[in-house]
């Protein structure tokens, strides 16, 4: 089918609650994706940090048909071996105890607030149990995500919304202290603000937060749905702020392109959750698992010492470009702002007719491309976005 029709079908039948760009991606190859009518783009936005082997990447494609073709389903009433080996996997390269596994960021920070609740309740008693996180935060779509979600925004039409969730602004130690009273249970934060900018934490801030947490039994838990799994050029963003978190979440580039989320805890944490206490039919699927291992092995030392590579040649480029003001984030996670009014929308709309695809957000230009970026890659983007932008004004 051609773009007219499977737009005019799409938007018969599924819920317009996306904003689309009118484009129809058909097939894709490493860093490059093509539209149904034959378009080809370099793709810097990864399905929003999704795709982090990129698409079709051979050993990921090998390893998804072999398991599908093999057990594609069985539930958590019996035991499968991938679950067990991605689980074993996360552990020894966090530092973490145990893994809870779901099928997205949002249901992986719904699962992190469980625990944590679970902790304290049955630890200080029933009262125990708020959550405090930052404003401009995102943590997900569900009902208690979203009222983790520090940006009144996404809270508008969805009430009333499950209580004991407090907002400090990120950065002002002070503001937290004073919201941290006898019933609070954990901090949740994320080290980069994705959706709020795309900027990073102070890592001073992060270090008080992490000792004022410690001191009265606090759980801190680490959003790494977006900035995990190598994105920042570390396997965990908290391996640049010298974090050990009690718990961590991950998601998107986990799965290089199937939907799986995954709650890593300690083990003061694990020991609380027993049978019964939370569950996910979907929740370590084999075939998603399999996908999760193939990114896995692709990461190793080389693996991310291209990654911060390209982050620093990307990061070097974006600031000499024209018409930019900063350049935010960490790694390949990546936020620009614009000076002289010009709207990050714009050069987004700009860029995808010039072929790369970009994000925005907030305020900014946003780009999570594919962690298997080479320098070839950078170069044309930047190319393109120079383009862009001497065009702008």
């Amino acid at each position: 089918m051609n773009t007219e029709k499977v737009i005019s079908r799409d938007n018969d039948y599924i819920l317009h609650t996306y904003g689309r760009s009118q484009v129809v991606l058909a097939e894709g190859e490493g860093m490059t994706a093509r539209d149904a009518d034959g378009k080809s783009y370099l793709d810097f936005t990864s399905g929003i940090g999704v795709n982090s082997l990129g698409y079709c990447h051979p050993a990921w494609v090998r390893a998804v048909a072999d398991q599908a073709a093999t057990l594609q389903h069985t539930s958590n009433l019996y035991y499968t071996a991938p679950d067990g080996k991605l689980a074993k996997k996360l552990c020894r390269r966090t530092g973490l105890d145990a893994v809870f596994f779901g099928n997205s960021g949002a249901e992986a920070n719904e699962g992190a607030i469980k625990c944590a609740r679970k902790y304290s309740v049955d630890t200080y008693g029933e009262s125990r149990n708020k959550v405090i996180t930052l404003v401009n935060s995102f943590h997900g779509r569900t009902l208690a995500t979203l009222t983790a979600t520090g940006q009144d925004v996404f809270h508008h039409d969805f009430g009333p919304f499950p209580g004991n969730f407090d907002y400090v602004p990120a950065g002002d130690f002070a503001a937290l202290e004073k919201a941290a009273d006898k019933d609070t249970c954990a901090v949740m934060m994320e080290l980069v603000q994705g959706e709020g900018g795309v900027v990073a934490l102070d890592a001073d801030y992060v270090a008080r937060v992490a000792a004022f947490c410690r001191e009265k039994d606090i759980l801190v838990i680490v959003d790494e749905v977006q900035t995990g799994v190598g994105r920042t050029g570390k396997f965990l963003a908290c391996e640049h702020f010298d974090l050990h978190p009690d718990i961590v979440t991950l998601a998107k580039g986990l799965g290089g392109g199937l939907p799986i989320g995954a709650v890593l805890m300690n083990k003061k944490v694990a020991d609380h959750m027993k049978p019964g206490s939370h569950g996910s039919t979907f929740g370590g699927n084999p075939v998603c698992c399999a996908g999760a291992l193939a990114v896995l092995d692709e990461m190793d030392d080389d693996f991310l010492a291209n990654v911060n590579e390209r982050a620093a040649q990307l990061r070097a480029g974006l600031a000499k470009l024209p018409h930019v003001r900063e350049v935010s984030g960490l790694g390949l996670m990546v936020g620009i702002a614009f000076d002289d009014g010009i709207k990050a929308a714009d050069v987004r709309a700009a860029c995808e007719k010039a072929g790369l695809l970009v994000l925005t957000a907030k305020t900014r230009l946003r780009l999570l491309p594919p962690l298997i970026l080479t320098a070839d890659d950078v170069d044309d983007a930047l190319a393109i976005l120079r383009c862009v932008l001497e065009k702008c004004v």
